[in-house]
């Protein structure tokens, strides 16, 4: 198959800004948590921070997974973790729960706010929907996501531009005073953590990578390709600080400052498509998964078992959002991102490092003895 630049060097980045979009900074509520609320200053220099290590850590990972052929997450941490790599999946399948659960609820209510569709009923489109990226394949998934990463990034152009159209001094003056308050650098680095930890659930689209110099380039534009739209988002909201840092959804306030319903309705769309390819990622991860298993053992996952799987992942976190079991696991986030730094970014940046290395000390060897 031939494959493209495209393919080698963008796609990995969308898949990855794809799945970390939906708890990243779909709200805005997180651009304000980790970067506003130290100054429009402190939180630019903390975005880059948060960046660089996004950078480093798809760098190392997409490098290793082309250099063991791991192309999911179990059979990747395997070789990074040994026999500890379940530790691993714990935390992931955790997080996926969380967010699956995020996003029925979020989806429920953006379609009952815009088209009155009862809550129950979007639920369950959105779970067809994206039980049926699931169900094509990763073809499917990797074309909906340079799509609509497209539709993204002109959605979040709009936003940013029509608000420096409209508080365009404010933004200015809010940049031009520096204020850069003590704690950004805590701040970046927690978000950069909060966020690397599904990295190995995008190594599905780093298959048509062949070399080490395409995966360390395609590691590096993963970092600006998933922070660009939160930057853009961050821009058009410091026009408004520090008034802002106290709202709860903070996309909602700039929305209703710009006055258009319009708008509005074409945000939140955008926002459920986001919802929709973040949930088909993070699944199509874990059958990836299965049929790893399965290859191993000379098997094939049937094409009909990748949406039962969806169906079922959706209905248990529809379900433990019902029961309010969410909040609970919320209230771990913060532990599931330490096993993420613990058992994914400190290992990649360590024996990680190491491996790369030593794979490419062993292709440079062997080149010289030809």
């Amino acid at each position: 198959m031939l494959r493209t630049g495209f393919q080698k060097y963008i796609l990995p980045g969308l898949v990855f800004q794809s799945i970390t979009i939906a708890g990243g900074y779909g709200t805005g509520r997180e651009l304000v948590e980790f970067f506003l609320r130290y100054g429009p200053l402190g939180g630019i220099q903390a975005m880059v921070l948060s960046t660089s290590i996004w950078c480093v850590v798809c760098a190392l990972t997409f490098e290793l997974a082309r250099q063991t052929r791991s192309y999911d997450y179990r059979s990747f941490c395997r070789q990074l973790l040994g026999r500890s790599w379940g530790l691993y999946e714990i935390c992931y399948l955790t997080m996926m729960i969380l967010i699956l659960a995020v996003i029925a609820a979020s989806s429920g209510s953006i379609l009952e706010e815009i088209f009155s569709i009862p809550y129950e009923l979007g639920v369950l489109s959105v779970m067809a929907l994206v039980g049926l990226f699931v169900f094509k394949g990763t073809s499917a998934i990797e074309r909906f996501v340079s799509l609509w990463s497209l539709v993204l990034y002109a959605n979040y152009i709009v936003l940013f531009l029509w608000c420096f159209s409209r508080f365009g001094g404010e933004i200015t003056t809010s940049l031009s005073s520096g204020e850069a308050l003590s704690g950004w650098i805590v701040g970046g680095i927690k978000y950069g953590a909060n966020n690397i930890g599904v990295v190995p659930a995008v190594l599905f689209s780093v298959r048509h990578i062949e070399t080490r110099k395409e995966a360390l380039i395609a590691g590096v534009l993963a970092g600006p390709l998933g922070i660009i739209p939160g930057l853009l988002f961050f821009l058009a909201m410091i026009g408004q600080y520090p008034s802002i840092v106290s709202e709860t959804i903070p996309s909602n306030y700039l929305l209703d400052l710009l006055g258009s319903r319009t708008f509005q309705i074409v945000f939140q769309i955008v926002l459920l498509g986001t919802l929709i390819e973040t949930g088909a990622a993070m699944i199509h991860a874990v059958n990836e998964r299965i049929d790893g298993v399965l290859q191993e053992k000379k098997q094939t996952m049937p094409s009909y078992a990748r949406p039962i799987v969806a169906v079922l992942l959706l209905v248990l976190s529809t379900l433990l959002a019902r029961f309010g079991l969410t909040d609970l696991i919320a209230r771990g986030y913060g532990t599931v991102a330490w096993g993420f730094l613990l058992f994914f970014v400190i290992p990649v940046l360590t024996l990680g490092t190491y491996k790369v290395v030593r794979g490419t000390t062993a292709v440079l060897k062997e080149r010289g003895s030809r």
